[in-house]
């Protein structure tokens, strides 16, 4: 007896939707999926969230706060507030840093965040959004130890 394909199509097709572009589905047994945001999560975080705003308005492409203090085990919380943003820690701007997090995807969305674990050694930092760091997007992370 031959089944219709209809819903095995439209479940698939359901299930690639609703991961969106450029993400996977949980793995089966329930762990993190692979990917910039589950590298750089290697730490738990046990210290403050450290909110930050991306943000493109009349004013320009521009982060709130651009100079950010914080200590291992802090979360930095990337929140887009308007316009098509990331979060890059260049290893070129950042020479002799190890463990950098990789580029972050894309924040398209309101509201949507991003979260960096502060897993750094005592330093100072230069991260930026990439496609308006030329426009000014860029910020400074200064772990303390």
């Amino acid at each position: 007896m031959r089944l219709p394909m209809y819903p095995l199509v439209l479940a698939l097709a359901a299930a690639t939707w609703a991961c969106g572009p450029g993400e996977s589905s949980p793995a089966a047994d329930g762990a993190a999926p692979a990917g910039p945001a589950a590298s750089s999560a290697s730490q738990p975080a046990t210290g403050r969230t450290i909110d930050i705003k991306a943000i493109s308005d009349d004013k320009g492409n521009y982060l709130e706060p651009t100079t950010i203090e914080a200590h291992p085990g802090d979360v930095l919380k990337f929140t887009l507030v308007s316009g098509v943003h990331n979060v890059h820690f260049p290893a070129e701007k950042n020479p002799g840093a190890a463990g950098l997090p990789e580029p972050t995807e894309l924040l398209q969305l309101p509201g949507q965040t991003l979260e960096i674990p502060v897993t750094f050694k005592q330093g100072k930092y230069f991260f930026q959004c990439d496609p308006h760091a030329a426009l000014g997007m860029v910020g400074e992370l200064e772990v303390e130890g």
